[in-house]
């Protein structure tokens, strides 16, 4: 067997739908499929599905001459990375879900469980757009904003699995009501999803954060006035984030970071607006799109093998 033939069995985890992938120790995707989550179903048959699926692309890499040597997976909400544990998650509705036991048990390999925003900060840092900068932080802004502070290639977790909840940060005191229950937090302004409510509620016509965008590009002052107040809270919030994690570069992802230019312009600026004797991170997009779950999930599990290994 030579190292061209062993790949890693990765899951990327979400609501709705599971992106799944064979990747090879280099980061190379030799294999992808995707399959509904269905939630709805409950968690029980959510994890039936998931070590379905898992076991089916071992058995697929094995039918091609592969090697699959380690697992794997990414899942939303609270995780407990040292046990590989789901703690909690609203998206799946795991509750204390021992997914790495299950996994390892299930496909007879070594396995690994991550948050799905930190293992895309994981791929981002050391396959993608933070390639090589030392200190990253990854900021996925959709539904919700959440990020990964990677720092050497690893991810911290924190004491309770629950770091990097930025979209968390108070930034509008009284502010729009946030799903935590607070008012104000970022993600409940800045988010696409509240960017998109905010417009639908003073318009009184529904949008989407894009199009709140292309209207606001086209010079329309109320998706303008919207836009504008979204750039500046998530400002707001990443002048925190390098107060407090002093990075080299902040790689945007999610569906807000297609904006390009029209996002990343106007925020450039208003970040550097708000640095004193900080120094002023580099802001990209993100590399490698709907892939870095799968890609982070592969490197958790490589550097797990790694650590077992010694």
């Amino acid at each position: 067997m030579s190292a061209g033939d062993e790949v890693v069995v990765a899951l990327d985890v979400g609501g709705t739908g599971m992106k799944c992938a064979l990747v090879r120790p280099d980061g190379t995707t030799v294999h992808t499929e995707r399959h509904a989550t269905d939630a709805q179903r409950g968690p029980d048959a959510v994890v039936d599905t998931i070590l379905e699926v898992a076991d089916g692309l071992a058995g697929k890499a094995r039918a091609a001459g592969r090697t699959p040597v380690a697992c794997g997976i990414a899942v939303p909400g609270v995780v407990d990375e040292t046990r590989g544990v789901a703690v909690w998650s609203a998206n799946v509705g795991f509750r204390d879900v021992p997914l790495r036991e299950l996994a390892t048990t299930r496909l007879g390999l070594p396995a690994a469980l991550g948050h799905d925003v930190r293992v895309g900060g994981l791929a981002e840092a050391r396959l993608g757009a933070g390639r090589d900068a030392g200190h990253v932080l990854f900021v996925a802004i959709g539904t919700g904003i959440a990020a990964a502070h990677v720092v050497g290639g690893s991810a911290a977790t924190g004491a309770h699995g629950a770091a990097g909840e930025i979209g968390h940060i108070l930034v509008r005191p009284g502010g729009p009501r946030c799903g935590c229950g607070r008012d104000g937090c970022l993600e409940a302004v800045a988010s696409a999803s509240a960017i998109g409510r905010r417009f639908t509620e003073l318009a009184g016509a529904p949008a989407t954060a894009a199009e709140v965008a292309d209207r606001a590009a086209a010079g329309e002052q109320l998706a303008g006035d919207v836009w504008r107040a979204a750039v500046e809270a998530l400002a707001d919030g990443l002048a925190t984030g390098q107060a407090l994690f002093d990075v080299a570069t902040v790689v945007l992802g999610g569906g807000l970071a297609q904006a390009g230019p029209l996002l990343f312009d106007p925020l450039r600026e208003a970040l550097r607006e708000r640095l004193t004797f900080h120094r002023e991170p580099r802001l990209v997009a993100a590399a490698l799109g709907d892939e870095a779950g799968c890609l982070g999930a592969a490197l958790l599990a490589l550097d797990t093998l790694a650590k077992e290994s010694r």
